[in-house]
């Protein structure tokens, strides 16, 4: 007889994350394990402390650039050899399945921030890491894919290489591109050279690639970046675009594209993209009454400290979203996923 965690039953049986980073999905003591395997000198000893060291809690953090700086400076450093990120990928997808009953997932990672500034065979990487994701989904019978994330901190040419490694790939399990990073290092597309990024987007499709990026997630803008983005990269869905939400005219070409946002709740408590659930719970309501088609995600489960059933239960619990609005977010995400 098996034995399944609790389970509220005002969730869905199967659910379905479409915005996981690989880099804040690991658990502490998986990482601790391959920290140290592969011979990494860690600023602390004790576990404990580890893990309060790779855990971002709104408390602990300022801003986004501050969230993001505990994955550059040692998630993904941790997992960056080929041995590794197969673990991680692995490991990943059986935990959000045995913990959260997420049958379906998209997780993205930059493989250019898992080679040690080129110590390390970028092809290595991405077929451990589809490796991972085949054994997974074997032995769990979960629905899955890989999307490789450019970075805004990085040279177009270097963005370009990920597009043709993604390209490479995208009969091997890779279904997208991405482009993330905090939007104050997005040199490039505000010094005018939207059209080189716009050219690269189109050939990712044209390759049958489909395409997301991160905007929309920082409190000191109005919805700029996600019109910017509409109107040049064409993407998708959104990875976030919360502050879409204080900006009408951003709401309207989100409604006409049928562009779909990726929310992360407590991810964007944790940067402060929202104060508190309440002005989260104002965002949602503007995206419902403008008729903006929106998922549900966990961004970080680790990181965070949370999971996909969690994220439902807070905005729940909170009278932010009824059980049907939770039911409509999978509903839509289950016909945006890239997954074949």
């Amino acid at each position: 007889m098996s034995i399944k965690p609790p389970w509220d039953a005002r969730l869905p049986s199967e659910l379905t994350d479409l915005h996981i980073h690989v880099g804040g999905a690991v658990a502490p003591h998986i990482l601790f394990s391959i920290a140290h395997q592969a011979g990494f000198k860690l600023p602390v000893r004790d576990y404990w402390s580890f893990v309060e060291m790779v855990t971002v809690k709104p408390e602990k953090t300022k801003n986004l650039e501050d969230y993001l700086k505990v994955m550059h400076e040692w998630t993904e450093k941790i997992q960056s050899s080929p041995a590794a990120i197969q673990r991680s990928v692995y490991e990943v997808i059986g935990k959000e399945y045995r913990g959260s009953r997420v049958t379906r997932m998209e997780l993205r990672f930059n493989p250019m921030k898992r080679n040690l500034q080129g110590e390390r065979d970028l092809d290595h990487i991405i077929q451990a890491a589809v490796h991972g994701m085949d054994d997974a989904c074997l032995e769990y019978g979960t629905r899955c894919a890989l999307i490789f994330c450019l970075a805004r901190e990085f040279s177009f040419e270097l963005n370009e290489i990920m597009v043709n490694k993604a390209i490479r790939y995208r009969d091997r399990g890779v279904v997208g591109i991405d482009l993330a990073g905090p939007e104050s290092m997005n040199l490039e597309l505000r010094v005018g050279d939207a059209a080189r990024y716009e050219a690269l987007f189109r050939k990712a499709r044209e390759a049958g690639l489909r395409t997301t990026v991160h905007t929309g997630e920082t409190p000191h803008t109005s919805g700029e970046g996600v019109i910017a983005v509409l109107r040049y990269l064409k993407p998708d869905r959104i990875g976030h675009g919360i502050r879409a939400a204080y900006n009408t005219e951003a709401l309207e070409m989100l409604r006409e594209s049928g562009t779909v946002l990726e929310i992360c709740p407590s991810s964007n408590l944790a940067t402060h993209a929202v104060q508190d659930l309440s002005e989260l719970g104002h965002v949602l309501r503007t995206f419902k009454q403008a008729r903006v088609p929106f998922t549900l995600n966990t961004d970080g489960p680790y990181l965070l400290d949370t999971n996909m059933a969690r994220e439902c239960t807070m905005l729940m619990d909170a009278g932010i979203l009824s059980q049907e609005d939770v039911a409509e977010a999978f509903r839509v995400a289950e016909k945006a996923t890239f997954i074949p």
